[in-house]
């Protein structure tokens, strides 16, 4: 179900020439579990104000409100990669819109392939502490139920940076305010869609560090 929250900010040039460069293409979040991609989603949907999915809730609408390990546990993964391609394909085709992918959606060539066509993604990157610090503090993430979390966190993230480096943009996610995220993907899609700069992210982390409570 699309959500679409007000606005925040009174600074439109920036973002209707963002709009504008867009056409019918989406912006679509890809990285790890705890890497703030609904959080900041949503924000980025107000600003550019357009429709804002999570690819993870609309899965759970399809399967009559079940949760996504509920749908682990009674399908299995595959089942619900699966399911997870579709559901993303469905959303692409829709029209311009921001939407927060699952951890696991990039790593499918079929899915990575159809973003590449249909929308300009970033990889929002988070290192290992602030990832384990955020996903610690839930307990419906399927692929981290296992005897040692942070040595199952270090696999996936070694096998899944390589191919989030094929996004179209990197932005660090780290602890600072939000909107200071929402900032910098704002500044790297008008870069890469309007001519400002090569849009691509530094590999190296922003210095900040402040620590804000989520």
């Amino acid at each position: 179900m699309p959500e679409t929250v007000l606005p925040s900010s009174a600074s439109a040039s920036q973002e209707a020439d963002i709009i504008a460069a867009l056409g019918t293409r989406s912006v679509v979040l890809v990285g790890m579990m705890g890497a703030g991609k609904s959080t900041i989603g949503r924000r980025l949907a107000a600003r550019l104000r357009l429709r804002f999915f999570d690819a993870d809730g609309e899965i759970e609408l399809a399967h009559a409100g079940m949760t996504i390990p509920e749908i682990f546990a009674a399908y299995g993964e595959p089942y619900f990669r699966d399911g997870e391609a579709r559901v993303i394909a469905r959303l692409l085709d829709g029209g311009p819109a921001v939407l927060a992918t699952g951890g696991g959606a990039f790593m499918r060539e079929e899915t990575r392939n159809r973003i590449r066509d249909k929308a300009v993604s970033i990889w929002l990157k988070a290192d290992a502490d602030i990832i384990m610090k955020r996903v610690k503090r839930r307990a419906d993430r399927p692929l981290l139920q296992t005897e040692d979390p942070e040595a199952t966190v270090g696999r996936l993230m070694s096998e899944r940076e390589p191919v989030y480096r094929h996004a179209s943009l990197t932005i660090w996610s780290r602890d600072v305010p939000h909107e200071k995220i929402v900032d910098e993907c704002i500044d790297a899609l008008r870069a890469l869609l309007c001519g400002d700069g090569a849009g691509a992210a530094s590999e190296t982390p922003p210095s900040e560090t402040l620590d804000v409570t989520r």
